[in-house]
């Protein structure tokens, strides 16, 4: 169960519902997870500086159980995803940043309870 959380100082309109579905089929194809245990969510609009920069940026959270756990697989994920942000959003590699969190089954809730039991 992947959480995508994408800040950028980008305008809401830069974020489309088929961008969305588009993003969210990206990262679960990078994943290797399915489309429907994505959780995706976009803060868009925000005051933002990057290297010393306010010119338009994203910084990318991808949290995921057993597949950000090494630098090899994060490496590939950055890749794809690195790829169709660049291209759907017409920004160059400089102006994204993306943070793998590895996540252990007991800190993700579901259904009244955790995924360590599910």
């Amino acid at each position: 169960m992947p959480f995508i959380d994408l800040q950028s100082n980008l305008a809401s309109g830069c974020f489309s519902e088929d961008f969305l579905r588009s993003f969210c089929s990206i990262c679960a194809a990078a994943l290797n997870k399915p489309e429907e245990r994505m959780n995706v969510v976009v803060h868009p609009g925000l005051p933002m500086l990057m290297n010393g920069s306010c010119s338009p940026c994203v910084v990318l959270s991808v949290s995921a159980i057993s597949v950000t756990d090494s630098a090899e697989k994060n490496k590939e994920h950055s890749a794809k995803i690195f790829s169709f942000l660049t291209k759907e959003l017409g920004l160059t590699e400089d102006r994204i940043v993306i943070q793998f969190h590895e996540l252990q089954p007991h800190q993700v809730g579901k259904k009244g309870t955790v995924m360590s039991f599910l």
